[in-house]
């Protein structure tokens, strides 16, 4: 007899796994929505769009790759800046 309701779990639980796992259909493809932190990439930074950037919380604070991102655009453009002793925006 207990073979019998051992048999039957596994049953119900391959099928509730098959229903789960959408009946043999591919998940649907994920989509990143995360905020995208926007920037002008046609003209210089200013000060302004500084102050409107927002990047996405990750677990442990902000998101690496987009601080970096931003912080090597800014170096770059702080160089060129000063080699062609024009004045930031």
């Amino acid at each position: 007899m207990m073979w019998v309701f051992a048999i039957v779990v596994v049953i119900v639980l391959g099928g509730v796994a098959v229903v789960a796992a959408g009946r043999g259909e591919p998940m649907a493809p994920a989509y990143d929505d995360r905020p995208d932190a926007l920037v002008p990439a046609d003209r210089p930074l200013t000060a302004a769009d500084l102050r409107k950037v927002r990047f996405s919380v990750a677990l442990r604070g902000y998101r690496m790759s987009e601080v970096d991102a931003l912080l090597a655009r800014l170096g770059t453009e702080l160089e060129d800046a000063r080699e062609g002793d024009t004045p930031c925006p």
